[in-house]
Formats: C-alpha cells, structure tokens, sequence
C-alpha cells in the first residue's frame, strides 16, 4: 500500500460525523493535532476494541492537545449507533464513497479468510496543525492501538 507519508501535507476533507454535521479537516487543525484512524468496520470487535482505547485515552491525548477523528465507510447512522453504544468521546466520520481513504492510501486490496476484496487498511495519520502528516501508524494491534500512539506522542 502507498499510504500518505510523514512530512506529506494531508488532503483537506468534510465530511459528515455521527451527528449528520459537516467537519471539515481545517477547522479540526485550527486548535488542535488530529489523530485520524482509519477503521474497516463500526461496532465489529477489533473496531470496538481500539475505538474504547481511544476513547479511555482521551484525556492523555487532550494533554498532548490532540484529538482522535475516527473514518470508515459506514453510513451516519451506523456511527450513531457505535458512539452511543459504546459510549465514544470523539468523532466518527462517514467515507460512504472511500473518497477520503483513496486520498490517504488505505484503500485497496485485503485478505480474509482466503478471500481477497477491497477495503479500509488499519492506518493511523498524526496530523499537525500545519497540516502536515507527522506520524504514521500501520504496526499495532487493536489492542496495544492507543498505547502505540501515546508512547510516540510522549516522544
């Protein structure tokens, strides 16, 4: 996979959150870093998994002034569903067309159980508030997730 690389100027996006509200990359970056991960699936185990780190992590990550943005293909209603079920306290975007996973290089072929289809890859992007792509995450499981980036962000 050709994922989007640290020091590469991350493309601009709105798109809508568990709310049916518009976020737009640029004004998510005007007070803080984002941490944007990439997910396959909302309300699947290793998705729920990583998203309750994230979520149990949320003051760390607001103490290194970052702030976790959740992407997958799944419509607004599904991510309702995964915030409120699951008590998440960050946002959910919804890339029903994987417009946003195209620009940042998850998008592509995967394996499962011997068949192949295309999909969301697991990645994670820190983001600057320059805009800028400081950090890349690929090597982590759903469950050592938020460990991962806190261990990177306290340098």
């Amino acid at each position: 996979m050709n994922y989007l690389q640290v020091g590469q100027t991350a493309p601009n996006f709105r798109l809508k959150n568990q709310d049916d509200v518009e976020v737009e990359l640029s004004e998510l970056l005007a007070n803080h870093q984002v941490l944007l991960y990439f997910y396959p699936k909302a309300m699947t185990p290793g998705c729920t998994v990583q998203a309750c780190g994230l979520r149990d992590s949320q003051a760390a990550l607001s103490a290194q002034n970052v702030i976790a943005v959740g992407v997958s293909t799944d419509p607004v209603k599904s991510l309702k569903k995964f915030v409120e079920r699951d008590k998440l306290n960050f946002t959910l975007l919804s890339d029903p067309d994987h417009q946003l996973a195209d620009a940042f290089g998850v998008w592509g072929p995967k394996k499962f159980m011997g068949k192949v289809y295309d999909g969301i890859h697991r990645v994670t992007f820190l983001i600057g508030q320059d805009g800028v792509v400081k950090q890349v995450f690929e090597d982590f499981k759903t469950s050592n997730h938020h460990d991962v980036v806190l261990s990177a962000l306290a340098g």
